[in-house]
């Protein structure tokens, strides 16, 4: 499994288990994501992700952006795309 870290985890929303994410590469739904830090290390599909509240199929370096995950993540966490 080849990973290429395309962002970091910026911050955390407990009420609504979703992650704020500042990309440094590209990442669309249906993509899968590894998700690690000091005490973080999980993988996951993107189902969903929303740029300014508006619901996107697809993100690019620059981009910030939200996504539902399935396990608390902390700020500065890496997030790196599973090829």
């Amino acid at each position: 499994m080849k990973e290429k870290e395309i962002g970091e985890i910026s911050a955390y929303f407990t009420h609504v288990g979703a992650a704020a994410v500042k990309l440094s590469g590209k990442l669309k739904v249906g993509d899968k994501v590894h998700i690690k830090g000091h005490t973080t290390d999980f993988e996951q599909k993107v189902d969903s992700m929303q740029v300014e509240k508006e619901k996107v199929s697809q993100a690019k370096k620059g981009d910030h952006i939200g996504i539902k995950v399935n396990e608390k993540v902390r700020p500065n966490d890496k997030v790196f795309l599973v090829e």
